[in-house]
């Protein structure tokens, strides 16, 4: 009791602040409020219309012309450089690896140029079209191909003016925090013959044949600014919903709310029908021992005696398993800091920061199972087993980063990782990760390998031919139909965020998705498992790996169907980078889904559940 009085009286000091892990900072009068900017990014529009129009209205987006980012200061843009030349700003390991490049303050593929002001991108207003909504789209376009009126320009022209609108909350007469930038941009060709400027120009700066760009010459551009300060009565701690809006959040609900309710339909559904087969076959075997008329065993229980046998290739399982134990531990540590707000777009890079540290962290995770598993399999390699789980799978992913990395600095884009961060991964691979996955492997060792609940025989049963239905990839691709089914809906949000340039922000409902695709996966998972079983076919491990990890297949088919509707790539480098992240993303989820206990370990506890409650002569 007094306990908890003394927790209530701590809790009445407490003071609350904002979650994401950004301190606000304020500002006096006369003091400098700098910009940085970041690189330029493609920017969706529908086909054959303008991104936007200086008054801020657009059609929705729809169409993202390449996935490359390129330098601000790119010599091939020829943007104004500070005195003494642009210094870099400090960034997080996330952020450099999703491709920001912060420093100091082509057209045709509807660039965005990217700015910012205490850390708060500059954005452009939009209206949406159904909702008549309000809203600010990150960055501004690097030019525009139609005048105010949509009617398209002979040749693009470019934005080099610029009206920027900075929305301060005044907390004091000496105390004032940025919580709004917006611009408005303009192309004016106001450089005279004299070297005089005139802003008030209705000339666009158009890039002409034989100019710029487009015709391999040189042009002289003036880059003009107006800035103007407005009072606004939003909050520091909300200055980032503008930004975050979800357009029809209705529609998004009820569509999400219809899928996981039709999906967790069928769970139940499965899973009754599945516990009463199950249960009514226990009752009829253990019947049938207890009558000496009766000796023929026949169904899942007459494999009883090749059900624990080892699979073959039993090191590679292993280490897929360990793998997936580790993905599981990254997602669900990744998830629980996206719901309590660390992951906010305001921490930048914090999301590949988090998965990075934790997927290094949680390498005892693959220690530890691979090696009990291997053992359990009544190997005796846990050596072997040991460096296969710390360095196969980061080998695969690090050598996709480093051909992706190849490609993105063909195509000079800032989205190539600097040689310094390619060091710091390898350090943390061997200085943390290999440790710790020595680690989990000797506490594997200590508690030895699962027992087996029943006995192998020393000859293997001869295994009845199958149904076209249960052969294993058939089985896969049916079974990964519904947990995509789940998912597929938050996945366009999702690849929007990836490859688009919308910001997701829905991890409720992402944790939401992840909990029904993860039961969805183990459902029909542990009943393909059942029905292998029931036809006479021990070999039920590699089987229910690929039937968890059979999602995948859509999922890289979807990521085509994407591409298809969504994306305009020109370029052989940039459809290779775009199916070099699809690949990525796809291997990642087959052993998530697969080799965890989401996949293989649910049927893995399920067999020997089964097995342990029948008996067995």
């Amino acid at each position: 009791m007094r306990a908890l009085i003394a927790l209530l009286v701590l809790a009445g000091s407490v003071q609350a602040w904002y979650l994401p892990g950004a301190a606000p900072r304020s500002f006096s009068p006369g003091d400098v409020v700098s910009f940085t900017v970041n690189a330029l990014t493609p920017l969706a529009s529908s086909p054959g219309v303008p991104p936007a129009s200086a008054q801020g209205t657009a059609a929705q987006a729809s169409v993202v012309k390449g996935i490359t980012s390129y330098n601000y200061y790119d010599e091939r843009f020829g943007f104004c450089r500070p005195e003494g030349g642009p210094s870099a700003i400090g960034e997080g390991l996330g952020s450099v690896l999703a491709g920001d490049r912060l420093f100091d303050s082509p057209i045709q593929q509807q660039y965005a140029v990217n700015w910012l002001v205490d850390g708060l991108p500059v954005a452009t207003k939009r209206v949406a079209d159904r909702t008549h909504e309000t809203y600010y789209q990150i960055g501004f376009p690097l030019g525009r191909l139609f005048d105010d009126y949509m009617a398209p320009l002979p040749s693009p022209a470019l934005h080099n003016h610029f009206d920027v609108y900075l929305e301060y909350h005044r907390r004091s007469d000496k105390e004032y925090r940025i919580v709004g930038a917006t611009v408005f941009p303009w192309s004016r060709d106001s450089l005279k013959g004299n070297g005089d400027i005139d802003c008030k120009t209705d000339k666009m700066m158009i890039l002409g044949p034989g100019s710029g760009a487009e015709g391999g010459g040189e042009r002289k551009v003036a880059y003009t600014m107006n800035t103007y300060w407005k009072e606004s009565a939003t909050p520091w701690a909300t200055r980032w919903d503008n930004y975050l809006r979800v357009f029809d959040p209705r529609i998004h609900f009820f569509a999400l709310c219809n899928s996981v309710i039709v999906v967790v339909f069928l769970i139940v559904m499965v899973a009754m029908i599945l516990t009463r087969s199950v249960k009514r076959d226990i009752s009829r075997y253990n019947a049938i021992d207890l009558d000496e008329d009766v000796q023929e065993e026949y169904g899942w229980k007459l494999i009883h005696a090749d059900v624990c046998r080892s699979p073959t290739r039993p090191l590679l399982l292993c280490v897929m398993v360990g793998t997936g134990a580790q993905l599981l531990g990254m997602a669900s540590v990744t998830l629980l800091f996206a719901l309590l707000g660390f992951l906010s777009p305001s921490n930048r890079g914090a999301l590949g920061t988090t998965m990075v540290v934790a997927w290094t962290l949680f390498a005892s995770l693959a220690g530890y199972f691979a090696t009990r598993l291997h053992i359990s399999f009544g190997r005796e390699e846990w050596k072997k087993c040991v460096a296969l789980t710390a360095t196969c799978f980061p080998a695969v992913v690090f050598a996709s980063i480093l051909a992706i990395n190849f490609f993105l600095l063909v195509s000079s884009s800032s989205g190539a990782i600097p040689f310094g961060t390619l060091l710091a991964l390898v350090a943390l691979w061997f200085l943390i990760s290999l440790p710790l996955t020595l680690a989990g492997a000797f506490l594997g060792i200590r508690h030895g390998g699962y027992r087996a609940p029943t006995r192998v025989n020393a000859i293997p049963r001869q295994i009845p031919p199958a149904q076209w239905y249960l052969q294993p990839l058939p089985a896969a691709l049916m079974a990964g139909v519904l947990p995509f089914a789940a998912v597929f809906l938050e996945l366009y949000f999702m690849l929007n965020s990836l490859f688009g340039s919308r910001v997701y922000v829905a991890f409720g409902f992402l944790a939401l998705t992840f909990l029904v695709t993860a039961l969805t996966t183990a459902t029909v998972t542990i009943l393909y498992t059942y029905f292998a079983l029931c036809a006479e076919d021990y070999r039920w491990h590699w089987r229910a790996f690929l039937t968890g990890g059979g999602s995948s297949f859509w999922l890289f088919t979807y990521g085509l169907f994407y591409w298809a509707t969504r994306l305009s790539l020109p370029g052989l480098s940039t459809k290779i980078l775009f199916l070099g992240y699809l690949s990525l993303l796809t291997l990642l989820n087959f052993l998530l889904f697969g080799a965890c206990t989401i996949g293989w370990a649910a049927s893995f506890f399920a067999v020997r559940r089964m097995y342990t409650a029948v008996r067995v002569d």
